[in-house]
C-alpha cells in the first residue's frame, strides 16, 4: 500500500488575516509581522530535509522561501487557496450582517458552500487529493487555512457542518500520508515550529 508522508504549514500572517478578511485568490503579501515570523519558524525532522513546494500566491511562496532550514521551492497551483469569489476582501461578519438568506444558506452547505464566483471546500478537497496521488516522495508543503481545512475533510470525512474534529494550530506543521486513491491520513498534527512563538 503507498505510504507517502507530507507536512503541511499555512503561510504566515498577512494585513488581511489580522483584519479577519476572505483572501481566497487575492494575492496578498505577508504582513511585516508575518515575514518576521516566518524568519522564525524551523521546520521539525525529519521534515526539515524534504523537497519544499507551495501555493504560488505570494504569502505563501514567501513563507516558504523564509522557513528554515532554506531550500528551492517548487511552485504546484493545486495547493492555492479556496476561491472566496466576489466574497474575497470581506469578513465573515460583513458577510452575515449583508448577505441575509443567501449567505446563511451557503454557511450551511458544509462542504457544498459555494461562494458566488468561487469554489467549494469539496472541490478544493479533490483539487488537494488529485495532488496527494501524484507525490513520489515526502514533501512540505506551504498552502492556505481553507485549503488545509478541506485536506483534513479529506483526512477525517469531516462534512464541514459541526465542528471540525481536530483544532488546527496554524504556528505549527501539520503531517499526513498519501495513500492509494487520492486519499490521505493524518500522522500527527500541531507540531511545533521551532522558533515559533
Amino acid at each position: 500500500m503507498r505510504a507517502i508522508p507530507f507536512a503541511l504549514l499555512r503561510h504566515a500572517p498577512t494585513v488581511w488575516n489580522g483584519h479577519g478578511r476572505l483572501q481566497g485568490l487575492t494575492d496578498t503579501c505577508l504582513s511585516p509581522e508575518g515575514e518576521a515570523a516566518a524568519r522564525n519558524w524551523r521546520l521539525p525532522p525529519p521534515a526539515a530535509g524534504w523537497k519544499r513546494v507551495s501555493s504560488p500566491l505570494q504569502r505563501a511562496r514567501r513563507t516558504a522561501e523564509l522557513v528554515q532550514p532554506p531550500t528551492p521551492v517548487v511552485l504546484d497551483s493545486r495547493l492555492r487557496e479556496m476561491s472566496f469569489g466576489i466574497w474575497e476582501g470581506f469578513t465573515v461578519k460583513e458577510l452575515r450582517a449583508t448577505g441575509g438568506e443567501r449567505f446563511a444558506a451557503a454557511e450551511a452547505a458544509g462542504l457544498d458552500f459555494h461562494p458566488p464566483g468561487g469554489e467549494s471546500p469539496r472541490m478544493a478537497m479533490m483539487r488537494l487529493s488529485q495532488w496527494s496521488s501524484t507525490l513520489t516522495e515526502p514533501v512540505v508543503a506551504v498552502s492556505h487555512k481553507a485549503a488545509i481545512r478541506a485536506l483534513l475533510a479529506l483526512a477525517t470525512g469531516w462534512n464541514m457542518l459541526c465542528r471540525p474534529p481536530h483544532k488546527l494550530d496554524w504556528k505549527c506543521a501539520h503531517f499526513f500520508v498519501a495513500q492509494d486513491e487520492g486519499r490521505v491520513a493524518i500522522e500527527r498534527l500541531n507540531v511545533p515550529l521551532g522558533g515559533a512563538p
